[in-house]
C-alpha cells in the first residue's frame, strides 16, 4: 500500500534561489519545470513576499517561450483569503505550482492548514509538480530553517526553526547556501536532530525529488549533511554563545547530474556520466 501511495506522488523541484530567468540565458531550472508540467497550467505563488509586485512579470518573461499552457499568480494577503473560492479554483486544474522567494514564515502562517495548503497537497498527490525557490524551498520540509547567522562559525543559540509544509520529510533545507556561507547553520540544524538530513542548495541550482531520490540540476552544488553517525555533539550541554562542536559528521557534495537516495543516505552515480 505504501508503494502505491508513493507512486501517486509528484515531483518536488527545490531551488536554492536566484535561478536563471533571463530569456537569453540557459534557464536550466525553468526549463525543467516547463518540461515536467508538459504544457499545463502553472500557478506562481508569491505568498512569501510582503510586496509581490514585479515577481509575476519577471517569471512571465522567463517562461514566455518554454511552452507552458498558462501562468497565473496566486497571492494571499492574509489567512482569510486562503479560503477564497477563486484562489482555490486556480489550483484545481493546475499541473504545477511554483513558490517564489521572500519569507518562508509568510508561506506557512498564511496558507498552513487552509484550503490553499490542502489544494497544494492534493496537486502533489495526484502527480503534479511543486517547485519552490529560496523561501519557497525552505518551506517544503516538515521543519524549516527561518533564521540563523550566516558566514561564520555556528553558535549554539543562534538558530530558529519552525514547522514547514511537510511535502518532504526527515530533511531540513537551506538555500543561497555557498553564496551566503550557510554551512555552519545547517550543521547546527542537524545537530538538533541527527535523524534529519541537512540539504544545502546553491543559487541557480535545484534538487529534483521523486520518491526517495533526488538529483541535481543547475550551475552550483547541493550539499547533504548526514549526522547519523555523529559521535559527539555539545548542542544540548553548552551555553548558547558557545561554538557548536560535532564529531564524525558526513558531508556529500553533489553537482549537476549527481543523485542521492534519501532513505538509504547514499549518493547515486551521475546521470551525465564522466
Amino acid at each position: 500500500m505504501a508503494d502505491e501511495i508513493q507512486k501517486k506522488q509528484g515531483t518536488l523541484i527545490i531551488i536554492g534561489g536566484h535561478e536563471d530567468r533571463d530569456p537569453s540565458g540557459e534557464r536550466m531550472i525553468l526549463k525543467e519545470v516547463a518540461r515536467r508540467i508538459r504544457g499545463g497550467k502553472l500557478v506562481l505563488a508569491t505568498v512569501a513576499s510582503h510586496s509581490p509586485e514585479g515577481y509575476f512579470d519577471d517569471y512571465e518573461k522567463g517562461f514566455a517561450d518554454l511552452e507552458i499552457g498558462n501562468l497565473v499568480e496566486l497571492y494571499v494577503e492574509d489567512r482569510t483569503e486562503a479560503s477564497d473560492r477563486k484562489k482555490l479554483d486556480a489550483i484545481d486544474d493546475a499541473s504545477g505550482i511554483f513558490f517564489s522567494g521572500g519569507d518562508q514564515l509568510r508561506i506557512t502562517s498564511q496558507i498552513g492548514d487552509t484550503g490553499v495548503e490542502a489544494k497544494v497537497r492534493a496537486l502533489y498527490e495526484r502527480g503534479g509538480v511543486i517547485a519552490g525557490t529560496s523561501a519557497g524551498a525552505s518551506a517544503m520540509s516538515d521543519t524549516m530553517l527561518v533564521r540563523g547567522t550566516s558566514s561564520e562559525t555556528h553558535r549554539i543559540g543562534d538558530l530558529h526553526m519552525a514547522p514547514g509544509l511537510g511535502l518532504i520529510r526527515d530533511v531540513i533545507i537551506d538555500q543561497h547556501f555557498a553564496e551566503r556561507g550557510r554551512f555552519g547553520r545547517l550543521l547546527g540544524a542537524v545537530a538538533h536532530n541527527p535523524r534529519v538530513l541537512g540539504i544545502g542548495i546553491d543559487e541557480d541550482t535545484a534538487a529534483v525529488v521523486e520518491g526517495d531520490e533526488l538529483y541535481v540540476i543547475g550551475s552550483g552544488a547541493v550539499y547533504v549533511v548526514d549526522g547519523e553517525h555523529v559521535s559527539h555533539s555539545n548542542v544540548a550541554e553548552a551555553r548558547p554563545e558557545r561554538v557548536l562542536s560535532m564529531h564524525d559528521v558526513r558531508v556529500h557534495v553533489l553537482g549537476t547530474g549527481d543523485g542521492f537516495n534519501i532513505a538509504k543516505r547514499r549518493p547515486i552515480p551521475s546521470r551525465q556520466g564522466s
